[in-house]
């Protein structure tokens, strides 16, 4: 007798970026630490710097570094800048996320990436890493991060992201995976349950205060609470 394999929990499935599906590798805290040398303003401390990843560029710049409004955009350039030309390249796939991804895809669930980078740099990301082919939707931040609310394109935070992502994937019941405390709050303000990665940037306790449905240690375990059925043929048990 053929035992079936038990169904994918979810039929769409959202990422975010760094600290999740990518390890910066220093290339977001060294890109910070050079725009603001750059502009000659104080640089914070690595723990400071650390707790940048995740939160808008521009709110972090000015609620954590302490960067002046009007020098924002200016510091942003001056980052943005230095991530093409250096920071991307030290950035590296997390153990066994390309793995995940083919499961995923072969379980019929549809993948998709909601991160507070600029959607552009994003997608060359993902390309840069041979990622981006496994997505079906890719959503980030506005390219021109001087907008502010009420401008065309403008998306406030990850709630907002994440919506846009919700939008296309037009699934029935879809899940958020991240590392920070925002990844959990736009899940749920869109209705997500959020699984949490302790690989990433979050300080300990951080992911299950904020809600998350569960926090995983390993991509094993991320696909045993995503799509059983994928894991399990991977292992030869189905």
């Amino acid at each position: 007798m053929t035992i079936a394999a038990p169904a994918p929990l979810y039929d769409a499935v959202l990422f975010d970026l760094d600290g999740t599906l990518v390890d910066p590798a220093g290339g977001i805290t060294g890109g910070i630490e050079h725009a603001l040398r750059a502009m000659d303003l104080p640089v914070p401390d690595a723990s400071v710097l650390e707790g940048m990843i995740g939160p808008k560029l521009a709110d972090a710049l000015a609620n954590r570094a302490g960067v002046p409004l009007p020098l924002v955009p200016e510091t942003i350039a001056a980052y943005r800048s230095w991530y093409r030309s250096t920071g991307m390249a030290m950035s590296k796939v997390y153990p066994g996320i390309a793995e995940l991804l083919a499961e995923l895809r072969a379980s019929g669930i549809r993948l998709g990436v909601a991160t507070q980078k600029p959607e552009p740099l994003a997608k060359t990301l993902l390309a840069h890493h041979g990622l981006d082919a496994a997505f079906d939707v890719i959503r980030g931040a506005n390219e021109d991060e001087t907008l502010m609310p009420g401008d065309a394109g403008y998306r406030q935070g990850k709630q907002e992201i994440i919506a846009a992502a919700l939008a296309e994937l037009a699934a029935d019941n879809a899940v958020m995976v991240g590392d920070r405390h925002q990844d959990v709050n736009g899940a749920t303000a869109n209705g997500l349950s959020c699984i949490g990665v302790s690989w990433g940037f979050a300080v300990e306790g951080e992911l299950a205060e904020a809600g998350a449905a569960a926090v995983v240690d390993s991509t094993t375990e991320l696909a045993r609470h995503l799509a059983p059925a994928a894991r399990e043929a991977a292992n030869g048990t189905v």
